[in-house]
């Protein structure tokens, strides 16, 4: 839908009247959307489950999670981003729902100490900081922006960008906080709704960002690569197509 209210309509039409629904949306103009459904219970971020502490940690996030029915204290995540504990927050919650009973504490962190998400700001080299993060709308490049200024960088950022069409690309680009990156290279995979590469780089220009149009996503990466310092980061998003293209020559198939 073109709101997040049309959207959350959608995602609400898998509620069934009676059934449990964890909801990970604090929103109070869409929370209603999602009580109008007709639970029968409903647990609410930050309020039922969530995180009472959530910070960067070496390698991750180290948290303390609650869930109505337990509390688990210094939970080590190995992924990167505070919306990653808030989705593992919920992801507790759902399993306690589920079955009726908190998780084991050990169950959990060992389940969560072994966890991966390929392609979610993961980290595939150091110096430079190279990252691949499939964001694909303005939330999500608003989540890597915040996540990557966990990292403190002494450099720059710079930024190799791909997206589809249907995208806003200037409202991905502000998220994404282009006027502050070294460069950006523009790029776009070989799919029918690719967005052009030109497009993706004229939004960034209109930004006042310092462009590059290096249409094969994996020589966009590759220049990158090249102007990039030891105390920069190469982030690749905006499309998962893209970070999947980029994360093919990053990535030895065994990884």
């Amino acid at each position: 839908g073109p709101t997040r209210a049309d959207i959350a309509g959608e995602k609400a039409g898998i509620v069934k009247s009676g059934s449990s629904l964890v909801l990970g949306e604090t929103d109070p103009e869409l929370v209603p959307i999602f009580e109008a459904a007709g639970p029968a219970t409903l647990w609410r971020r930050d309020q039922d489950f969530g995180c009472r502490t959530n910070q960067v940690a070496v390698g991750g996030r180290l948290l303390d999670l609650f869930t109505p029915g337990a509390s688990y204290d210094e939970v080590f995540l190995p992924l990167h981003g505070a919306h990653q504990g808030d989705n593992v927050a919920a992801a507790v919650a759902a399993v306690e729902a589920f079955f009726g009973r908190p998780v084991d504490d050990d169950v959990l962190r060992e389940g969560l100490a072994a966890v991966q998400a390929p392609g979610r700001f993961e980290i595939v080299g150091r110096r430079p900081l190279v990252v691949l993060d499939g964001a694909h709308n303005p939330d999500g490049c608003q989540a890597a922006a915040a996540t990557l200024d966990d990292f403190s960088l002494a450099g720059s950022p710079v930024l190799v960008v791909g997206m589809n069409r249907g995208r806003s690309a200037t409202e991905m680009m502000k998220a994404l906080g282009v006027k502050h990156a070294r460069l950006v290279i523009a790029c776009a995979v070989d799919w029918p709704r690719a967005m052009p590469a030109p497009e993706v780089a004229a939004a960034a220009r209109q930004l006042g960002a310092e462009v590059e149009i290096v249409p094969v996503v994996v020589e966009a990466v590759a220049r990158a690569l090249a102007v990039a310092g030891p105390d920069d980061a190469v982030v690749i998003t905006g499309s998962l197509h893209v970070v999947g293209a980029a994360r093919g020559a990053l990535v030895s198939p065994s990884a």
